[in-house]
């Protein structure tokens, strides 16, 4: 019975949580009348759900509203499934634009479902049918024509400007016992956050230009740069230091081309290299291609996340995607574990709502080593990340409409150098109400992460990889994830989307974690050993407000109660208290 949330905790859980998030949001305005305008970026590359096309005053001739409707969705090269980035739709509608029956065109998002969003594109017609003007700043001297600086001859500039203030309070983090659970830990700094209310504010600016050019034919060739400057102030989770730095994030060149044929099926193939993000599904194996914190700060507001080195080569035929790619995740200093990965991505849409993915993963090379028992340690062999495969395979059924939805993801892990064979597993099954004034969604997950048997010989401790995106993907529990990542794991999830309104969601979550096996070395070294599988429980509510095109505002309250297995483990067997944290940020793109 002790590892269940009495009425007492909850009561006292939500006074704090509440008193916390009132002390986060006036530190917020406080800390935000630095910047003239905080910065948005959609949800950090959240995936799409569909895109919706809309003429302000149509033509009363039927085929011409397909032809520019067409006209649209070809030049954005956006499909469902696929990570929004505005940059890349601008420059889309900006070619959309050129030379053709379009005045202008208008880009917004809104929430959609699983987390998905729905990007709708309102375009006005010409008066007349008239070349398109040449545009953007550097040509018209016009401000308004910002973020687009040059529109001429089938060249597209435009530029990126987004900020960032957070703030990120707790109470008793590390459940009250950083000694213990940071003990170690290279990215501690002077003073953690730990027993009672602590609190630091932190942010960014991400500034780059993007552009694109015809070449040949219907082949474009493409490129972006930008920089971060990122930093942070109080007293964080690793650290009381203040901290400011500045890196390059996007550095990438590619080659983009294609065409359509008479029956309106799309070809599109498209290579690139350089410092970009990269992701695969809904980050079950590959989210986080960069790391924040330490000497970078902004360690919650995820700031960066192009990898060292991306190469990718795609071809998209319809629904259908195949890419093979090379990846240097770019890692903190300190712990780089240089780690190069190299793999295979599937992806297909057979019908409207059904997404089915493989993944093949290979890693060339790594410094990254696994601990394990005597029994599953070759003599004379390194156990580690390096030679690792990854075999994959996932389904998602999402009907655009009231009913069930389902999705399920399994994966097993090898590695020729010594006998290993571990698994990664989920399975979600919800219900979506398209017509609630309200409720717009409620599903349960179940994902289960496997642990080392000490009784074999084998190796079966999975490796997550770069897994985790947000706290609807796979970083699992806002608190929890923290001390407890995604190897030797079993979580229940059961989550709900609220939508009050068209652009404002909550997101609440109730977790149930338990360890897969109670030998955890390769863990939190305090936790190497677990007194039984109880790992605890989590509520936490995430607010979404899509203010506006540009203006984004989130926060969340979080309270996690350690388990048994936590409490009474060997290398803990102490009291731990409660942990609870309040953040809210505002997000602004000019």
């Amino acid at each position: 019975m002790h590892d269940f949330i009495s009425l007492k905790q909850i009561r006292l859980a939500a006074v704090g949580s509440i008193a916390l998030l009132v002390w986060a949001a006036v530190l917020a305005v406080s800390a935000s009348t630095a910047y003239a305008q905080v910065s948005y970026v959609e949800d950090a590359g959240a995936s799409i759900e569909r895109i919706d096309v809309f003429l302000t005053n149509p033509s009363p001739d039927p085929a011409v509203n397909a032809r520019v409707t067409d006209l649209i969705r070809r030049n954005l090269r956006l499909f469902p499934s696929d990570r929004f980035s505005r940059v890349a739709a601008e420059i889309g509608l900006a070619r959309a634009r050129r030379g053709g029956p379009i005045e202008q065109t208008r880009l917004s998002v809104a929430p959609g479902g699983g987390g998905a969003l729905i990007v709708t594109v309102e375009a006005t017609l010409r008066a007349e049918r008239a070349e398109a003007l040449e545009r953007g700043v550097l040509l018209t001297g016009q401000a308004s024509d910002l973020p687009l600086l040059l529109d001429r001859g089938g060249t597209v500039l435009t530029t990126k400007l987004e900020a960032l203030p957070m703030v990120y309070a707790n109470s008793n983090a590390w459940y009250g016992r950083p000694d213990l659970f940071l003990a170690g830990n290279p990215l501690v700094s002077g003073k953690a956050a730990g027993s009672g209310a602590t609190a630091w504010a932190e942010g960014f600016v991400h500034a780059g230009v993007y552009g694109i050019t015809p070449v040949a034919g219907n082949t474009f060739i493409y490129a972006g740069l930008s920089g971060i400057l990122s930093g942070s102030a109080g007293r964080e989770l690793f650290t009381d230091d203040t901290r400011s730095h500045v890196g390059t994030e996007d550095a990438y060149v590619g080659l983009v081309g294609g065409q359509t044929s008479e029956a309106g099926d799309r070809f599109v193939w498209n290579v690139s290299a350089g410092r970009k993000r990269f992701g695969i599904g809904d980050g079950f194996l590959i989210a986080n291609t960069a790391s924040n914190g330490s000497t970078r700060g902004a360690l919650q507001s995820n700031p960066r996340w192009a990898a060292d080195t991306l190469v990718v080569g795609q071809v998209r035929f319809g629904t259908a995607m195949a890419e093979a790619f090379y990846l240097d995740p770019d890692e903190l200093p300190v712990v780089d574990s240089k780690t190069r990965i190299t793999g295979l991505n599937l992806e297909l849409g057979p019908r409207a709502g059904l997404d089915l993915g493989a993944t093949y993963l290979k890693v060339l090379d790594s410094a990254f080593g696994y601990f394990a028992t005597t029994a599953s340690s070759p003599a004379g062999v390194a156990m580690g990340r390096e030679g690792l495969e990854v075999f994959d395979l996932r389904l998602q059924w999402r009907p655009g409409h009231s009913g069930v939805f389902i999705a399920t993801e399994a994966a097993v892990q090898r590695n020729a150098r010594f006998d290993m064979r571990a698994t990664g597993e989920m399975a979600e099954l919800g219900y979506r109400f398209a017509e609630a004034s309200w409720l717009s969604e409620l599903s349960y997950r179940i994902a289960r992460f496997s642990g080392d048997d000490p009784g074999t010989a084998r190796f079966e401790r999975w490796d997550p990889l770069l897994s985790g995106g947000n706290g609807e993907q796979w970083v699992q529990g806002i608190n929890h994830f923290k001390i407890f990542q995604n190897s030797n794991l079993i979580a229940h999830r059961l989550q709900a989307r609220l939508r009050p309104s068209a652009r404002f969601e909550l997101v609440p979550q109730f977790w149930l974690f338990r360890a897969d096996r109670t030998t955890n070395l390769g863990g939190n070294p305090a936790l190497s050993v677990l007194n039984g599988t109880q790992l605890g429980q989590e509520a936490n509510i995430t607010g979404k407000w899509f203010v506006a095109k540009n203006v984004f505002v989130q926060g969340h309250l979080a309270v996690t109660f350690p388990g048994s297995g936590v409490r009474n483990a060997p290398g803990v067997n102490a009291v731990v208290d409660p942990w609870l944290s309040a953040m809210v940020f505002v997000r602004v793109a000019f």
